[in-house]
């Protein structure tokens, strides 16, 4: 079962934000919390406070084992840019952009992610036979050897 928790309009931009973010995406809820605890940068407080939120939602609202729990998916989007001006030289002034960002952190169990992987394998495993199972049927009907050509036939015949 999949959890998420968002948090909105946090003041720094995202492009720093999803620095952080990369270095936690698809690791254990355990191992991110201790990765986020010990890197020295704001973001990595922000990412931490949305974390326990996903991990609290999938707790309270799922009953899954803390332990268990897997960062699926973790998307850094921009918020709208606040807009300031600083005054310059000759009475000119220049924009500020205090950007904002929204961060989204989707957890799910362990098992959960096992399931579909071998979902997906026996799919591809089982497309797989069709196919080949297919191209037998098809040499079959047309009784041919592999190994000879239709250009080798043409060629002979002219």
């Amino acid at each position: 079962m999949k959890t998420k928790a968002v948090s909105k309009y946090n003041r720094i931009s995202a492009r720093k934000t999803r620095l952080v973010a990369d270095m936690v995406r698809g690791r254990k809820a355990n191992e991110a919390f201790g990765i986020l605890k010990f890197t020295p940068k704001k973001a990595a407080k922000l990412i931490e406070k949305t974390l326990k939120s996903a991990v609290a939602n999938a707790e309270n609202n799922f009953s899954m084992n803390k332990d268990d729990l897997v960062i699926s998916e973790i998307m850094v989007d921009e918020g709208p840019t606040l807009k300031r001006h600083r005054p310059r030289a000759r009475g000119m002034a220049s924009a500020i952009r205090k950007r904002t960002a929204h961060v989204t952190i989707v957890v799910e169990g362990e098992e959960d992610r096992v399931k579909i992987k071998d979902s997906k394998l026996k799919n591809k495993e089982t497309k797989k036979v069709a196919e080949k199972k297919a191209v037998k049927a098809e040499d079959k009907k047309d009784n041919k050897p592999k190994s000879e050509k239709p250009e080798a036939k043409q060629k002979e015949k002219k």
